[in-house]
């Protein structure tokens, strides 16, 4: 997300910090850059203007030009108003006994695929979600929530033959669930049928969500959407989906200040764990550089189970880790997501910059090889690479589609990092207290 639009933000502030002084010029003149980015980015006019005069204000003060560091300063002053401009704090969603979540949008926004993500997420959280496909107009609408559902372990409510009403009112009637997201029909644009039928479901059933599902690429058409779906039916929340694709981000920094209403969750990706909840602090650290680590660290724990992350610990402390249990660690890792996800989030400033697409496929290229190769052995073979003769190197880079030296370094990086987590073993009982421990999962995989 933001890739560009931080690439660009990043490199102002590279060079205010590198000026030690700042003047009023070189302050302005960096502004007109992030004033450009921005609008590069698609993010509403009315609101760049906004956001430049309110950093102008607080920068140009003496405090900061007279500051040892104004270029931190100028980054703080941005920082605090990026968070603001992207909603200031994470509005969670709202609790009902059972909570209704009207999931409302236009056809091709991804509004069916989002409904699964959001039982999945909530399932994840330790709710009950009842899937109610409500949309009877589109072909094959309800069959494509009923295989989502099936996917995610969430049950979906469908009735054949009735109107959207009905439908909701016999699923309300269900019990056992304590959260029922509606999956409503969309239409190719806004009109009066589709509002009408909206607005039926809201007066009837007051739900404590009214969530509109928005493609990000679209940009400021997004915002213009947002903007009439809330002034017929008061959204309570935004969900912008395809985050991963083509977009600039303008429409997820504009929909809040345009529209008043918060983004509630951000999709980037297809796959059905592919929703998180949005964070403007965090979303504005990473515009800057500054990484995400109460994100990633989230996202670890949702895919690290802690019963293996104990175990590994004791197998590293003994000497016992194996290639089996690399792999795991290697398949665990990818649940978190891509490489270029989880660089992102680590704060390290100008790391995206830095790296380029073909960086990010060759590291993926290379964790696929060393699967590959892994995958090519025999069960004692992963336990016991000792046993591992020229012979049987041959046949694992056949099977793996390798080459025998990719075998051998394989082998030799694993053994070195088993002898570097010996060492911290052993650095633990000379010292008679504990080295800090490895995250959740562990890291270390040989590159």
């Amino acid at each position: 997300m933001f890739e560009s639009l931080s690439e660009k933000i990043q490199a102002v502030f590279k060079k205010l910090r590198n000026q030690g002084k700042i003047t009023e010029e070189s302050l302005q003149e960096a502004l007109r850059e992030v004033r450009r980015a921005l609008l590069e980015a698609d993010v509403n006019l009315g609101v760049v203007k906004e956001f430049i005069t309110r950093i102008k204000e607080k920068a140009l003060g003496q405090d900061v030009l007279e500051s040892l560091t104004p270029g931190q300063q100028v980054v703080k002053i941005v920082h605090e108003e990026l968070i603001n401009l992207l909603g200031g704090t994470r509005e969670p969603l709202a609790t009902g006994s059972p909570a209704v979540i009207l999931m409302v949008g236009l056809q091709g926004s991804g509004k069916t695929t989002t409904s699964a993500k959001l039982a999945l997420h909530l399932k994840k959280q330790g709710h009950s979600p009842l899937l109610v496909a409500a949309d009877i107009y589109r072909p094959a609408a309800i069959k494509q929530l009923q295989v989502l559902g099936k996917q995610i372990g969430v049950p979906v409510f469908a009735l054949e033959d009735e109107k959207p009403l009905e439908i909701v009112r016999q699923a309300l009637e269900q019990g056992g669930h304590d959260t029922l997201i509606v999956d409503t029909a969309g239409r190719l644009h806004i009109d009066e049928a589709l509002m009408g039928e909206l607005h039926g479901l809201k007066e009837t059933f007051k739900p404590q969500e009214i969530l509109l599902v928005v493609d990000a690429m679209t940009g400021q058409d997004a915002v213009k959407m947002s903007e009439a779906f809330n002034q017929t039916l008061g959204l309570s929340g935004v969900i912008l989906t395809k985050m991963d694709g083509d977009t600039r981000g303008g429409a997820a920094m504009s929909v809040r200040k345009v529209t008043g209403c918060p983004i509630k969750f951000v999709a980037a990706g297809e796959k059905l764990d592919a929703l998180e909840p949005f964070h403007p602090d965090r979303i504005a650290t990473r515009i800057l550089g500054m990484g995400d680590v109460l994100t990633l660290i989230e996202k670890a724990q949702e895919s690290m189970d802690l019963k293996s992350a104990k175990e590994l610990e004791k197998k590293f402390k003994n000497n016992q880790f194996t290639l089996e249990d690399f792999i795991q660690q290697l398949r665990q890792i990818k649940k978190i997501g891509s490489m270029e996800q989880i660089l992102g989030m680590l704060p390290i400033p100008g790391l995206s910059g830095a790296l380029k697409d073909e960086d990010f496929a060759k590291g993926e290229q290379h964790l696929k090889r060393i699967e590959a190769i892994i995958n090519s052995m025999t069960v004692q073979e992963r336990r016991a690479p000792q046993v591992i003769d020229n012979s049987r190197k041959s046949r694992i880079a056949r099977g793996s589609g390798t080459q025998v030296q990719d075998v051998n370094k394989l082998l030799k990086q694993f053994e070195q990092m088993k002898k570097m987590m010996k060492q911290f073993s052993g650095m633990e009982k000379t010292l008679g207290k504990k080295i800090p421990k490895l995250p959740r999962g562990g890291f270390g995989f040989p590159m």
